[in-house]
């Protein structure tokens, strides 16, 4: 049985602070610093260059990639880590535009994050494919005997609704398509299981739920029976059969080793892969059930106690993912007003309150301040003041 109450003891919440933003940034874990610290001091400074032997660094993508496969439904040895997730997100999608010749649509909804849509858009572009994005409930008739890529962000960022991922990808596959998921608001929030939906690639990043800090490195998953034909077309050399016998032809490295790129972010990993140790005996049902009580309890309460805002979120749990969304019409102004009081969320445009609720350490203690201080400030108009109104370059 997972103990909740020691996962949360593994991170540090600073006093004063209700933390519901970890969609967003996971909290820092209590042993990163010194593990990180630890790797300047005694690899990087010690070993210097031959820490990528002596330390493992060469391997460390993998490896890390191996404890991230558990709580996504895929297998040892079937992801790799390293570079952003716009990058993997291209990796995925032209990988998978390759082994569907003769096929150039590729279909997305609008509730995508932005960035994955770009991504697409340029490439579409590039090769001469196309891009239809279509609303997120039109996406299953959407899809037809044109398709050759199916990519969609499985939790949608701003509403928290969730696609049926076994239900889509099945009718992808019937109509000759692929499937490229994006796992950004998934991976250790929902019990995802790639393997179970028959998925074809998956990609993630690590900052959010998965608690790897900021910026830190993004996931591609391939399912294996595509693993030895796929051919992204962003080859790196650390992608490369032999990356040091420096041949200038591409000779793609065997299975998912073929996605990695660049040279892996040695220091990002060891904060991310101290993070992933809290994960160690976390079961994934478990983390759902508490995820959906948290967030039945969070909108049971503000629709009990805060007049004026809209649930922005699907109703049905089964539909939704870890994370709740509320409208207002000053929602900036709102957001801005928690945050002085303690209450971390945050503020998607348009006008949308949104809130994460990460199982690892958030309780019905942080539910119930949560919904208090917003009904306090909703009812007494104290978003109102200048300097909540004020735009921050982040919001």
């Amino acid at each position: 049985m997972t103990d909740f109450a020691a996962t949360r003891a593994a991170f540090h919440l600073p006093d004063g602070v209700t933390y519901l933003d970890g969609n967003s940034l996971g909290p820092m874990p209590v042993r990163a610093a010194e593990r990180v610290a630890a790797m300047m001091r005694d690899e990087w400074a010690e070993m210097l260059i031959t820490g990528w032997n002596r330390a493992g660094w060469y391997v460390q993508p993998r490896r890390v990639g191996d404890r991230i496969a558990r709580l996504i439904g895929a297998g040892p040895g079937e992801v790799v880590m390293g570079d952003t997730l716009s990058i993997k997100v291209f990796q995925a999608l032209s990988a998978a535009l390759t082994l569907n010749p003769g096929r150039r649509v590729i279909l997305s909804d609008s509730g995508n994050f932005p960035s994955d849509l770009y991504v697409a858009e340029g490439l579409a572009r590039t090769v001469g494919a196309e891009l239809r994005v279509v609303a997120p409930e039109a996406v299953a008739g959407a899809i037809d005997a044109d398709l050759a890529v199916l990519m969609l962000t499985e939790v949608d960022y701003r509403t928290g609704r969730r696609h049926d991922m076994a239900a889509l990808t099945a009718q992808a596959h019937a109509a000759g398509a692929l499937t490229v998921w994006d796992l950004a608001h998934s991976a250790g929030a929902i019990d995802v299981d790639l393997r179970g939906a028959d998925a074809d690639f998956a990609v993630g990043c690590t900052y959010k739920y998965l608690n790897g800090g900021p910026g830190a490195p993004a996931f591609i998953w391939v399912h294996p029976r595509h693993a030895e034909a796929a051919r992204p077309c962003l080859q790196g050399w650390m992608g490369h059969a032999a990356p040091f016998a420096f041949d200038p032809d591409y000779t793609p490295a065997p299975g998912i080793e073929r996605m990695r790129v660049g040279t892996p972010p040695v220091i990002a990993l060891a904060a991310l892969e101290t993070a992933l140790e809290v994960w160690d005996g976390v079961g994934m049902a478990e983390l759902r059930a508490r995820s959906v009580a948290l967030t039945e309890a969070f909108i049971a309460g503000v629709e009990a106690a805060c007049p004026g805002v809209t649930l922005y979120s699907p109703r049905d749990p089964a539909a939704r993912g870890s994370q709740v969304g509320f409208r207002h019409p000053q929602a900036y102004a709102v957001m801005q007003a928690l945050i002085a009081q303690g209450v971390i969320g945050d503020f998607r445009a348009p006008d949308v309150l949104r809130f994460g609720f990460a199982p690892l350490y958030n309780g019905m203690e942080d539910v119930a301040r949560a919904v208090a201080t917003l009904s306090d400030i909703l009812r007494t108009g104290s978003w109102d003041r200048p300097e909540y109104h004020r735009r921050a370059a982040v919001t």
